[in-house]
């Protein structure tokens, strides 16, 4: 059996048999085809963090798929009121096909995929979002700025804070044999477990991947440039500061123009004037829409692929 916990745990090969899936059920879908690939199964979906991306595209996806999807908030079983995780686990498991979490620590997913009969998805945690780039690199390939042939054509770059999606864009790098330029403020560094794993893929993979301070240096010639939000959930207390560190972070149209006519993706929600402008946003905003919506075919392709897994 097989979890989808974070992107270490796959190699490229695997991630292209996810991704060719999703494709291939997008187009589907796109022709109002709606094949009962896991017909009847049962995905529970646990939000310990709220979303709207990511309630919509999984519902929405296992409907499609001929399932149906059960949403849990903390508020609504015990896993809110004290019972150990590992219980919770044991119990969901046994009614259901699959679980996504999304959640604040990776080690609470790791201990319920520990305890779980069934496949546990990882629909974000503070140390990555791999999820997300499985519908970035949809969106890159459909934008033709990536191809699984000749990785090394194409330059990342990522501006902003060293968080869960700098994360999963470093490991993702490392795997696929991309070139990535993380820029972000000194003291917002990626995790250094993180950065050791990236590298350490990239010595096989071929991937040239930098940690800078400089956006300018990051963007320049890349082919494609995204950011994240300044400020996650939880972060609240810290706001004043972090806008105050990450100034000169921001990704505008005078950054984008240092660009190999770059295309720029954001993993939503969007704080026009802070980590982008308005004008990058709205001129780009074809891209990161249709980014958002790679989240329901990535994900299909993904939960197809671990119900075959499964019965396999």
């Amino acid at each position: 059996m097989r979890h989808f916990l974070w992107l270490i745990d796959y190699t490229k090969d695997e991630i292209k048999e996810i991704i060719d899936l999703g494709f291939q059920i997008k187009k589907e879908t796109k022709a109002r085809v709606f094949k009962p690939y896991l017909k009847n199964w049962q995905l529970a979906m646990i939000f310990e963090k709220s979303s709207t991306r990511t309630r919509v595209s999984f519902e929405a996806g296992i409907n499609q798929l001929g399932g149906n999807g059960i949403f849990l908030s903390s508020r609504d079983i015990q896993l809110g009121r004290g019972e150990p995780l590992k219980d919770t686990a044991r119990v969901i498991s046994r009614m259901v096909d699959m679980v996504m979490i999304r959640t604040f620590g990776q080690e609470r997913l790791e201990e319920f995929a520990k305890y779980s009969k069934v496949p546990v998805i990882n629909g974000l945690t503070d140390l990555c979002h791999p999820v997300q780039l499985l519908a970035d690199l949809m969106t890159m390939i459909e934008f033709e700025r990536f191809d699984f042939e000749n990785p090394q054509k194409t330059t990342v770059a990522y501006v902003g804070d060293g968080n869960n999606m700098a994360h999963s864009w470093a490991i993702m790098a490392g795997l696929l044999g991309f070139n990535l330029r993380i820029a972000t403020p000194e003291g917002y560094e990626i995790d250094d477990f993180i950065k050791e794993k990236a590298l350490e893929f990239a010595k096989i993979s071929g991937a040239k991947i930098e940690f800078l301070h400089n956006p300018a240096l990051a963007v320049k010639d890349a082919d494609v440039v995204t950011t994240d939000t300044w400020v996650s959930m939880g972060q609240e207390d810290e706001k004043e500061k972090r806008i105050k560190d990450f100034q000169g972070f921001k990704v505008t149209s005078e950054l984008m123009a240092l660009s190999n006519n770059a295309i720029f993706l954001h993993c939503l929600p969007a704080y026009r004037g802070y980590e982008v402008s308005e004008e990058v946003f709205e001129a780009h905003a074809q891209e990161i829409f249709q980014e958002a919506e790679n989240r329901l075919h990535a994900q299909k392709g993904l939960m197809v692929w671990l119900g075959k897994q499964q019965k396999n």
